[in-house]
Order: C-alpha cells, then structure tokens, then sequence
C-alpha cells in the first residue's frame, strides 16, 4: 500500500508539475499577447497624434490664409469707400459747375434775345 500511495504520489506530482508548466506557458503566451497590445496600442496612439497635428497644422495655415484674405477684402473695402467718396465729391462739384454753366447759358441767351 505504501508503494502504490507512493506511485500515486508520485503521479500526482508529474500532472501537477505538468499542469504548472501549461499554466507557465499560457501566462508567458498571455503576458507577450499583451505586450504586442500594448505596442500596436502605442503605434496607433502615435498615427492618430501625428494625423491630429498634421490636422491642426493645415488648419492653422487655412485660418492664416483666412485671415490674410479678410485684411485684404477689409483694405479693398476701404479703398472702394474712399473712391465712392471721391466721386460723390466730383459729382457734387460737376453738378455744381453744370449748375453755374446753365445759369451763364441762361444769361446769354437772355442778352442774346434782347
């Protein structure tokens, strides 16, 4: 009895030794899945950085180009502004100048007719 006590001893001992070394193997095999996460994890956490800055760039040199654009479009407003001044003040002058000429033209056709 002390012989087969001892056999079976003895087996248990090789299928626990046997199930520690596949629970080693398996937490290994675990331990490398997780590291291979964890990488692809951080390659795809630096795309999407490298894409969201690229992102960021392009629009902030739209908004530069934006804003260039509106100080020109503002500069040419101004500029037609003054202009529109400038021929409200010719048009005031040549109506007043047409204004004096009739009134001469009047004059001499007064002298004229008499």
């Amino acid at each position: 009895q002390l012989r087969r006590t001892t056999s079976e001893k003895n087996e248990l001992a090789r299928s626990l030794e046997m199930v520690q070394n596949q629970l080693q193997e398996k937490e290994s095999e675990i331990k490398r899945e997780i590291s291979e996460y964890k990488d692809r994890l951080l390659q795809a956490e630096k795309e999407h950085q490298d894409a969201l800055t690229e992102a960021n760039r392009k629009n902030e040199v739209e908004i530069e180009a934006c804003h260039e654009k509106i100080s020109s479009l503002e500069h040419f407003i101004s500029s037609q502004r003054l202009e529109i001044e400038h021929l409200k003040s010719n048009k005031e002058q040549l109506n007043n100048s047409l204004k004096v000429a009739n009134q001469a033209l009047g004059e001499l056709l007064k002298t004229k007719v008499r």
